[in-house]
């Protein structure tokens, strides 16, 4: 439920409003707007219902959540949330850019391309040091010592460092090394993984499913906020249809659609949605018209020896390119690459 806090309340009582939440086994969540404070709720249904909320003084209303995902709706938080990736701040007007190479394949490498993206005006490097792979047989990821080449190369340029995590076990040494934990789309409905991610105070980078409607995507960033991590981004990387022209069908109607529905910053990658190079820039220029709040791009400078999906990386010189190319757009609905 969502409680609306007098204007006139002090913070005593507001502090009193917590308490009393609490002590019914409730979560309390304070979000203080421009003109209004307001107190969203989370627990069980019925146990909601059996608190007087309405007679806390300091109250002056309350109002259910009708949608099945609590804190992620616009119902709990009407303003749009900014999350802070390491100095980078992405759900304003500001569109960052995540580049990098798909998987983390050596130190020299990583450091190339940190460097070239860096000048081309990304705002965060992306890079997996763990891989999850349709086959077996495929590379894996270095683990813990493509964190570290991720780490040195993020400390070099400024650029905060995106990487994503497969298994619970691992997440104290990736958040040693990482800014924005990433969630892949095949594990998107891993909940164990996702209340795991929620103990930690890291942004949360949490990827649709490879068949996921919008009601399951969100769902799963209720798994994480219910931990009490709210610093959750959607990232819209295609969905599997009967289409086979490109690897996935990427969905841009989701972006206006969770804009409506959630506060949480949207972020679009065109290069696994498409799964060509040639299509990325496109792709990449539609989702900043769509209203995508941050875009996640591969760059390799040699696709053809990638050890991981280079037929969808762009070479360091098309990715500055793409970057020219997409401010006259980002200006033209009021923001800025």
């Amino acid at each position: 439920m969502i409680i609306v806090v007098r204007p006139d309340a002090t913070e005593d009582q507001i502090e009193h409003i917590k308490q009393k939440l609490q002590e019914h086994g409730l979560q309390a969540h304070v979000s203080k707007g421009t003109e209004r404070t307001i107190i969203g709720a989370i627990g069980d249904e019925r146990i909601l219902r059996s608190v007087p909320v309405e007679a806390i003084p300091g109250v002056e209303a309350v109002h259910p959540i009708l949608k099945p995902y609590k804190p992620a709706s616009r119902e709990f938080k009407q303003e749009n949330t900014i999350i802070d990736l390491g100095g980078v701040a992405i759900g304003g007007r500001i569109i960052p850019v995540m580049a990098g190479p798909c998987a983390v394949e050596n130190a020299e490498l990583t450091l190339q391309v940190a460097d070239e993206v860096k000048k081309a005006g990304a705002g965060c490097l992306r890079g997996g040091a763990f891989k999850p792979r349709t086959s077996p047989y495929s590379f894996q990821g270095l683990g813990e010592e493509g964190l570290q080449y991720l780490a040195e190369a993020g400390k070099r340029t400024g650029l905060p460092v995106v990487t994503e995590v497969m298994d619970p076990r691992d997440m104290d040494v990736i958040v040693k090394y990482a800014d924005v934990v990433q969630i892949g789309t095949r594990n998107m409905q891993n909940f164990r993984l996702m209340k795991e991610v929620g103990n930690y105070d890291k942004p949360v980078l949490l990827k649709r499913g490879l068949s996921a409607t919008i009601k399951e995507w969100l769902m799963s960033a209720e798994y994480v906020m219910s931990e009490g991590n709210h610093n959750v981004m959607l990232c819209e990387r295609g969905i599997r249809t009967y289409e086979t022209a490109t690897r996935n069908t990427l969905d841009l109607s989701a972006v206006p659609v969770l804009k409506e529905l959630t506060h949480l910053p949207v972020v679009v990658d065109p290069s696994h949605a498409v799964g060509r190079w040639d299509l990325v820039a496109p792709m990449a220029k539609a989702a900043v018209a769509a209203g995508a709040d941050g875009l996640i791009i591969e760059v390799h400078p040699n696709p053809e020896e990638a050890l991981s999906d280079g037929e969808q990386s762009l070479k360091p010189a098309l990715f500055a390119q793409l970057m020219e190319e997409l401010r006259p757009i980002a200006a033209a609905v009021g923001r800025e690459i």
